[in-house]
């Protein structure tokens, strides 16, 4: 039971980071109609502004400096995804096009960085362990579980029950209606996309301790990030909360029970739920009436 404990543990933190990275990409695509395949390269860029920043270890100062360094690079390329996006109507022409940003963010950051393993060691006050059922776990996995809480009631309240988020889906609904009400859709709309991009390169400096920095990480998270957004359903914050704390579970317990076949459970859960719900656990029309 005390391994079980661990390996639930590990599994809700893993959720925690894959809410904070799936929530962007899920509100993007389910709310702005925009298939961002670069979402995985910007959580890689907030992972290598944590190496940058940290990589010898660091403080409270340094961790909120890379946090707040990570947020800033990830809005300002939501804002470029945005704009670049604009002009790609279709599905297909925004996958290309993500698609081909996200292949030159990473080979630049493969030439910057190089192609090593990168560890990152946790900050200096939660770098230890405390004592949970016989079971010494890291602090600093705790504190990213209580993190994934934090954030998803705040985005729960600001943008399903907030004004805010009624302004997003009026503006995706209909543009010129909103328009002509006064509110800057455009603004709207590009912000959505900062804030993703923003949550997913924090999730990148928060992963570093975890799962540290490396080439083909974006590939990983991405793949998982859909996951997460298939099966949560697209648009609801509820969703990508389940969705992210479910693939999180399989993930960690797949792992710890039958690591040969921990690949195939993540799929075979993911279809499941798709036979059940093909709209996803709590779509978007689901997660705002709720």
């Amino acid at each position: 039971m005390d391994t079980y404990l661990v390996s639930v543990l590990n599994g809700l933190a893993m959720g925690s980071l894959l809410f904070a990275i799936a929530l962007g990409l899920s509100l993007v695509f389910g709310m702005m109609d925009v298939l961002n395949l670069a979402h995985g390269a910007v959580y890689l860029v907030g992972a290598y502004v944590a190496v940058a920043l940290l990589g010898d270890g660091g403080g409270p100062a340094a961790f909120v400096a890379a946090v707040l360094t990570a947020a800033a690079a990830g809005a300002a390329l939501g804002g470029a995804l945005a704009a670049m996006t604009r002009a790609a109507p279709h599905h297909l022409d925004q996958a290309l096009l993500t698609l081909g940003v996200a292949l030159v963010v990473a080979e630049l950051l493969t030439v910057a960085f190089g192609s090593d393993v990168h560890s990152l060691p946790a900050p200096v006050p939660v770098d230890g362990g405390v004592r949970i059922l016989g079971e010494t776990y890291p602090v600093y996995r705790l504190l990213v579980i209580a993190f994934g809480v934090v954030l998803a009631i705040a985005v729960h309240r600001l943008v399903e029950r907030g004004p805010l988020g009624a302004v997003i889906r009026a503006a995706v609904a209909d543009r010129a209606m909103v328009a002509a009400l006064g509110v800057n859709t455009g603004r709207v709309l590009v912000g959505v996309f900062a804030a993703g991009a923003a949550l997913a390169a924090v999730g990148g400096v928060l992963a570093g301790p975890i799962l540290g920095a490396q080439p083909g990480l974006d590939e990983k998270v991405l793949l998982l990030a859909l996951v997460v957004v298939v099966v949560g359903g697209l648009g609801s914050v509820r969703g990508a909360l389940l969705g992210a704390v479910l693939i999180g579970q399989v993930q960690a317990l797949g792992v710890a029970l039958l690591p040969e076949y921990a690949s195939f459970l993540l799929f075979a859960a993911m279809a499941a739920v798709l036979l059940v719900r093909p709209a996803g656990l709590l779509p978007a029309a689901a997660g705002v009436r709720a």
